[in-house]
C-alpha cells in the first residue's frame, strides 16, 4: 500500500514512530508520579510480567496467522521449543537483561523527567555501537564515531541540571528553622503546581502526587538500562544471524524466558502481592502504559519495513522535543541553558548515526585506467 488515507507510508511510519517514543515515555512518568490518592501506587515488577505474556499471546497470534493454522502452529511450537530446549537457554541472557532494563525504567522515570529521560536514554546507542564492535565485528565510520563522541557531550550537559541538584522533593517539610517564610514559599509553589498540571490531571481524572526524586538513582537506572540494552540487542542479533529459526519463533522463545525472570522479580514485591493483589494500583493509563511497553518493540519493527534509518532517526530527535514540549507544559519542568545546548548536541548526534556515509568524491576514488584497444588485424588479399 502506497498511501493510507492521503498520507504516504514513509511519514505515516514517521507519525507512528513518533507517537510510539514519545507517548510511552510520557505515560510511564505520568503514571509513576501522579496517582489516584485512595489507591496505592501499582507494583512496576507486576506490569513488566504482564507486558510479557501480552508479548507472548501477541507472537503466538503471529505464528497462527503465518501458518494459517492452529494444528500447524502447535507443531512449530512442539518441534522448534518443547524438542529443543537448548534454544531457550540461549535466551537467558538477552531476556535476563530486558527484563532487568524494564524494571529499570520505572525506576528512572520515576526519578527523572520525561524529557531527561529521553535525552539520556538516547546512550543506549553508544552501548549498541561498542557491543556491535566487540560482538559482531562491525566497523565504524569517522562521521559515526564523531555522532558518538558528540552523543556523550549533550548527555553530559543534560545531567549537569539534574546530578547539581542533588535529592529533589516536590512536597517539602516545613518544619524547622525559617518556618514562616518557608511555609509561604511552600504555598506558592504547590500552588503553581496545581495550576500548570491541573488540564493534565483533569484529562485523566485523577490528582496528581508527585513523590520524592533522586536524579541520581534515576540517572544509575538509565545507565545501567542502556548497556544492558546494547549488550541484549547485540546478542540476540548475533543468535538470529547463526540461525534459520523463523524470528517469531525466536521472539516466542525470547519472551518465555523473559516471563520467568519477570515473575523471579516479582518475589521482591511478594509482601506487597499478598497484601493487595497483582493488580494493586493499576488504573486505566497503568494498561495503556503496558500494552504500548508490550506491543511497542514489534510495532516498530513493522513500521521500519516503511522507514529508512533517516525517518528513524529523525523520529527518535522529535520524540525528544515533544517529550520536553510537554513537559515544560503539563509537568512544571524549568529546562536550563545546559539542558537546552546538550538537547541540540543529542539531536545532531543521533540525526548524524543514523544518516548514511557520504560518498566518496569522485577526485579521491581511484580510476581504473582505460586498456587501449589493439589495432584491428588486417589480412593480406
Amino acid at each position: 500500500m502506497a498511501a493510507a488515507y492521503g498520507i504516504s507510508m514513509k511519514h505515516l511510519s514517521l507519525i507512528v514512530l513518533l507517537l510510539q517514543n514519545s507517548v510511552l515515555v510520557l505515560m510511564m512518568r505520568y503514571s509513576r508520579v501522579s496517582v489516584d490518592p485512595d489507591q496505592p501506587m501499582y507494583l512496576a515488577s507486576t506490569a513488566v510480567f504482564i507486558a510479557e505474556i501480552i508479548k507472548l499471546c501477541t507472537c503466538f497470534i503471529i505464528l497462527v496467522f503465518k501458518a494459517k493454522s492452529i494444528t500447524h502452529t502447535t507443531y512449530i511450537i512442539q518441534k522448534e521449543i518443547l524438542e529443543q530446549p537448548q534454544e531457550i537457554l540461549k535466551m537467558l541472557v538477552p531476556s535476563g537483561l530486558y527484563a532487568l532494563q524494564n524494571n529499570l525504567l520505572y525506576i528512572a522515570l520515576s526519578n527523572l523527567e520525561a524529557a531527561t529521560f529521553q535525552v539520556t536514554y538516547q546512550m543506549k546507542i553508544l552501548s549498541t555501537a561498542m557491543f556491535s564492535v566487540a560482538m559482531l565485528n562491525k566497523r565504524l565510520t569517522r562521521q559515526k564515531w564523531l555522532s558518538l563522541c558528540l552523543l556523550m557531550v549533550g548527555v553530559t550537559l543534560v545531567q549537569l541540571q539534574n546530578v547539581g541538584s542533588g535529592k529533589n522533593s516536590a512536597i517539602t517539610d516545613t518544619s524547622g528553622d525559617g518556618g514562616a517564610e518557608s511555609e509561604y514559599l511552600d504555598a506558592i509553589a504547590s500552588d503553581h503546581r496545581n495550576k500548570t498540571s491541573g488540564s493534565l490531571s483533569s484529562a485523566f481524572g485523577e490528582d496528581e502526587i508527585i513523590t520524592s526524586q533522586n536524579p541520581i538513582v534515576g540517572l544509575l537506572a538509565v545507565l545501567t538500562s542502556c548497556v544492558s540494552s546494547g549488550f541484549a540487542g547485540c546478542y540476540f542479533e548475533r543468535i538470529l544471524k547463526g540461525s534459520e529459526s523463523d524470528m517469531w519463533v525466536r521472539n516466542l522463545q525470547l519472551g518465555i524466558s523473559g516471563s520467568m525472570f519477570s515473575f523471579l522479580a516479582m518475589f521482591y514485591d511478594r509482601e506487597k502481592i499478598y497484601e493487595g493483589g497483582i493488580l494493586q494500583g493499576y488504573s486505566a493509563i497503568t494498561w495503556m502504559v503496558i500494552v504500548n511497553q508490550a506491543l511497542g518493540g514489534l510495532l516498530v519493527a513493522i513500521v521500519v519495513k516503511y522507514a529508512d534509518n533517516i525517518l528513524k532517526g529523525f523520529a527518535t530527535s522529535l520524540s525528544i522535543i515533544v517529550s520536553g514540549i510537554i513537559s515544560v507544559y503539563f509537568f512544571d519542568f524549568e529546562p536550563s541553558i545546559q539542558f537546552q545546548l546538550g538537547t541540540l548536541v543529542v539531536i545532531l548526534a543521533t540525526f548524524l548515526y543514523g544518516r548514511p556515509d557520504a560518498p566518496v568524491p569522485g577526485f579521491i576514488r581511484p580510476r581504473k585506467k582505460r586498456q587501449s584497444m589493439p589495432p584491428p588485424l588486417r589480412y593480406a588479399s
